[in-house]
């Protein structure tokens, strides 16, 4: 069979199986469907036939228009975004990189988070220090943060929750102040911007997800970006191996070592997080569409909110933080406190009329059971990370949510309230 033949094959086997338009008859809408069409299908594939497999110039391409597209200096590609929050804080803390963080240093953290943004500080030795989330934006509170600043603290490590940027006037405000360093986990916030500027290029170090419930997919992915030459070098380091083969500049190594083979140099401690060439080629083309799936989640988002104005006694919508640009990773709500109806009422309500639901990331990370086995350090009561916990929630605000499926979303939330009141 010619290439030819068999693009034209993968193009006709994913017209029939590719996520079809919201139909009224039989009503879904999932949490996420799938970004990537036949052509990402086909570059994949192509890569396979043509043994293009191991990190190499398609993952290069990648890293290279991912950082000119958002505006970063160093673009470091990696096998998922908790594997770029692991390579980030393993960097910081590397013995070899100047002003590094050191075991026992303090990094304060948003209670509502995911757990790899926590797991690589203590992985590490450091202490997260864990303070309570602002219940409009859903982000960690500045004030909160000002509040657990010790002696030992280090470091800040923000979330931009489900794509809206944290206050960074506040944060830098105070990282200049103390001397802190700041690590942004932009994992769910890709293209999302504060005063024009990409989340993930304020901090030492920002990271991203690629996960294919995200804005762009490379089915398993993430980068680290930063403007520090010499972090971006530790982190290729790092990244693999401990070797020099992926450094910018290795040459004061291999003169240092002349001995050594080149491509077997290892000169600092290492992992295996590489991407692959397949899903390089794959973050090429997805990176294209990336501005068009945010415009689809912005329209929806925008939508709800005007729609969802009458409910305003039930739910708290997500405020976008002033002087940004909201990515919407989903579409962040909160229940109020004194319905008659329970959340667990309402998941069910609207998943047995096919609309997927699921709680806000893993919460308050704090309730978790795994922390209490770690040192960390909690600030305040975290009244507000324990409510969003309770009561958020989203639906799905992706690329395939038209307009007929949104305004079935609304009807069926409204259904839902209506009845409720009535048994009331």
């Amino acid at each position: 069979m010619e290439l030819s033949e068999l693009k034209n094959a993968v193009d006709a086997a994913w017209a029939g199986l590719k996520p079809k338009p919201f139909d009224p008859a039989r009503p879904v809408v999932k949490l996420h469907e799938a970004t990537y069409d036949a052509d990402e299908i086909w570059e994949f594939l192509n890569c396979l036939l043509r043994t293009e497999v191991t990190m190499g110039a398609k993952v290069r391409r990648f890293e290279g228009e991912f950082g000119q597209k958002l505006g970063y200096g160093h673009s470091v590609m990696v096998n998922s975004g908790s594997s770029a929050n692991l390579l980030a804080v393993s960097a910081l803390t590397n013995p070899l990189v100047d002003r590094h963080l050191r075991p026992g240093d303090e990094v304060i953290v948003p209670a509502l988070c995911w757990s790899t943004t926590v797991w690589p500080l203590i992985q590490h030795q450091l202490v997260p220090v864990v303070v309570d989330a602002d219940p409009r934006t859903l982000n960690i509170d500045v004030a909160q943060v000002a509040q657990a600043i010790g002696p030992k603290t280090r470091a800040i490590m923000p979330v931009h929750i489900y794509g809206n940027p944290c206050d960074m006037d506040g944060l830098m405000d105070l990282v200049r102040k103390y001397d802190l360093t700041l690590i942004e986990d932009s994992c769910e916030s890709l293209g999302a911007t504060y005063r024009g500027k990409s989340v993930g290029s304020f901090g030492r170090v920002g990271t991203f997800s690629f996960y294919y419930s995200h804005h762009i997919t490379t089915l398993e992915g993430g980068m680290v970006v930063t403007d520090d030459f010499q972090v971006a070098e530790a982190l290729r380091v790092l990244r693999a191996h401990g070797w020099v083969r992926e450094m910018a500049e290795p040459q004061k190594h291999l003169a240092a070592n002349p001995e050594i083979h080149p491509k077997f140099l290892f000169v600092n401690l290492g992992y295996n997080l590489r991407a692959t060439e397949p899903q390089g080629a794959m973050g090429s083309l997805q990176l294209t569409k990336l501005d068009r799936f945010i415009d689809i989640r912005t329209s929806n988002a925008e939508f709800w909110k005007k729609d969802f104005a009458s409910l305003g006694d039930c739910f708290q919508i997500q405020e976008t933080t002033p002087h940004s640009k909201h990515s919407w990773f989903g579409f962040p709500m909160r229940m109020k406190p004194g319905l008659p109806f329970s959340r667990k009422e309402f998941f069910t309500y609207l998943q047995e009329r096919g609309i997927e639901m699921r709680p806000l990331n893993a919460g308050n990370i704090a309730a978790q059971p795994a922390l209490k086995h770690f040192p960390h350090r909690i600030v305040g009561n975290l009244a507000h990370a324990n409510a969003i916990m309770k009561d958020g929630f989203t639906f799905g605000n992706h690329q395939h949510v038209d307009d007929a499926a949104r305004r079935y979303i609304s009807s069926v939330v409204k259904d839902f309230v209506a009845a409720s009141r009535k048994r009331a």
